[in-house]
């Protein structure tokens, strides 16, 4: 059943109905068929004043007395797409006719006889009030689901949270188009992956929204505000596709009713471009932590509008460098980095992730050679775009070339070498490899360890506690030292000493740490500390 509509068995079920003593003749398996209306007359032109979905009493007055005259009676009201037909034996018939029964039969018509009297004032008084009822009930239910997206917004979630909520209610995919039907978001109900149908809505949007028009049960929401303005013009579309079922009227007002609240949150400056950056992130994210077949990934992207050739994919993650960023400013990154981007001579998809404050990246390359090229030049489009949009630098990290098979685990990798990155001092690096940065990350993800900060402590303690207290700062020294393989000339050079004054800051050094600065393990232990300083704070 249909929500906010009674069904025929339950009309049938009611007392002025059930008093009549009703004996289903024809289409006992379609006594499921929701009432819009119910409708008592004697005109054998009654079908002309229908409308469709009701259920009609009659004494059978209006039904003729020739086999021909009943058949054509029949037909027009199975024509017009009523309910079920309720005739009242007694005063026209004692049994009905076998040509209304037989047309009914043919008509799929339900076709239900009385044997007793019954008032039809008393019947349609009873249904109306039970549809009203049945009405009053839809539209609460509907309401409560837009206090629920009133809630999100209020709370400070945006379009994707709403779409995520009116999916869950839904039972079914919801997608938020441009009116020239391009994607801005896709939110799926909260299936399990196991559960047979459970689709990812970007499949589902590749599968079925091209015949979204002449698909059965599909609901489509006019957002308003278009930038044509006046109150034609459709700035988006809410779209519910019946993948898991067909949508109720329910789900219909509701969708009206986000429309309206979606409208609200459109009108901020370039959302749109946050929204499909942030489905692009989506998509990104479910790649990276496997939650999408390598085999649907590529036609996911496509529907995304990312088409690489046949060369290896780049996975590239940057971190904005702030670290409050207000919602509504990743709207003007997104856009402009989506603008620099434009112009790096490779196929990008780019997403934004919101609470992990990053962009991930897929680059498509035609070689892998191409690599340091395009790296430099997304890096350099990265940057800019960041600084139009007021942000300071933001970190670069550059993976290894992939395939679709392993593009997710790369940007996996590639965002945890991003937080780790932020934590090394590279003086304006553009961006870094993220094969450079395997000790980093192996030391980044033990940082709430005691052990590493223990580790620290115990192999440049001293020389930490020097520099607190004494001049010149011994540990600049250090890291020059271990950054030029131990050569001396090189390190007065950067540090702009005489080699005496150099050998007597290493001397003091080693005394300091109780070690040989010549020892390559002393040395790799050093170099592990220095890394891991950066890391423990």
């Amino acid at each position: 059943m249909e929500q906010g509509t009674i069904t025929v068995a339950e009309a049938l079920a009611l007392p002025a109905l059930r008093r009549g003593l009703p004996e289903v003749l024809v289409g006992g398996d379609a006594l499921r068929r929701p009432l819009r209306w119910v409708h008592a007359g004697e005109a054998p032109n009654i079908a002309a004043l229908l409308k469709g979905g009701e259920l009609l009493l009659t004494t059978g007055l209006g039904l003729g007395s020739r086999p021909a005259e009943q058949r054509a009676f029949v037909r027009g009201l199975a024509d017009r797409g009523i309910a079920a037909l309720v005739v009242e034996l007694g005063a026209r018939f004692t049994t009905l006719p076998a040509a209304v029964v037989d047309t009914a039969r043919s008509c799929a018509l339900p076709l239900v006889q009385l044997h007793r009297e019954v008032p039809f004032v008393a019947v349609t008084e009873e249904i109306h009030t039970e549809l009203v009822n049945a009405h009053y009930a839809l539209l609460r239910r509907a309401e409560d689901v837009h206090r629920r997206c009133t809630e999100v917004l209020l709370g400070g979630g945006g379009v994707p949270e709403l779409l995520r909520l009116f999916a869950d209610f839904a039972g079914n995919p919801v997608f938020l188009e441009t009116p020239d039907g391009r994607l801005l978001y896709a939110a799926g109900p909260p299936t399990p992956p196991a559960e047979p149908g459970s689709a990812d809505p970007l499949q589902v949007w590749a599968g079925l929204r091209a015949s979204a028009a002449g698909l059965p049960g599909s609901v489509i929401a006019d957002i308003p505000g278009g930038p044509a303005g006046g109150t034609d013009a459709v700035r988006a579309r809410l779209v519910v596709l019946p993948v898991h079922g067909a949508p109720a009227p329910v789900h219909r007002i509701a969708a009206d009713r986000a429309a309206g609240l979606l409208a609200v949150v459109l009108m901020r400056a370039r959302q749109e471009e946050e929204l499909a950056a942030r489905g692009r992130g989506d998509f990104l994210t479910d790649l990276a932590e496997g939650r999408l077949d390598a085999a649907d990934a590529a036609a996911q992207a496509r529907v995304l509008g990312f088409r690489p050739g046949p060369g290896p994919l780049l996975p590239v993650v940057t971190r904005t460098a702030d670290d409050l960023v207000p919602a509504e400013s990743w709207a003007v990154l997104a856009a402009s980095l989506q603008e620099e981007l434009a112009g790096v001579g490779a196929p990008v998809l780019l997403g934004v992730r919101l609470p992990e404050g990053r962009v991930p990246l897929l680059v498509g390359l035609r070689a892998e050679k191409d690599r340091p090229a395009v790296a430099d030049r997304v890096a350099a489009a990265l940057r800019a775009g960041a600084e139009r949009a007021g942000f300071r630098p933001p970190v670069v990290v550059v993976g290894a070339p992939a395939t679709w098979e392993t593009a997710g685990a790369g940007l996996r990798y590639a965002a945890g070498a991003a937080e780790a990155a932020e934590a090394v001092e590279a003086g304006g690096t553009p961006w870094y490899d993220v094969r450079r940065l395997d000790v980093d990350v192996l030391l980044w993800r033990l940082r709430s360890h005691g052990d590493l900060a223990a580790f620290v402590q115990r192999v440049i303690g001293p020389l930490l506690a020097h520099d607190a207290a004494s001049r010149p700062a011994l540990l600049p020294t250090l890291e020059a030292y271990l950054a030029h393989a131990g050569r001396k000339a090189e390190t007065a050079r950067e540090l702009h000493l005489n080699r005496q004054t150099l050998y007597d800051r290493l001397g003091r050094i080693g005394r300091l740490l109780g070690t040989d600065l010549e020892d390559p393990e002393a040395v790799l232990a050093l170099g592990l500390a220095l890394r891991a300083r950066r890391h423990v704070g």
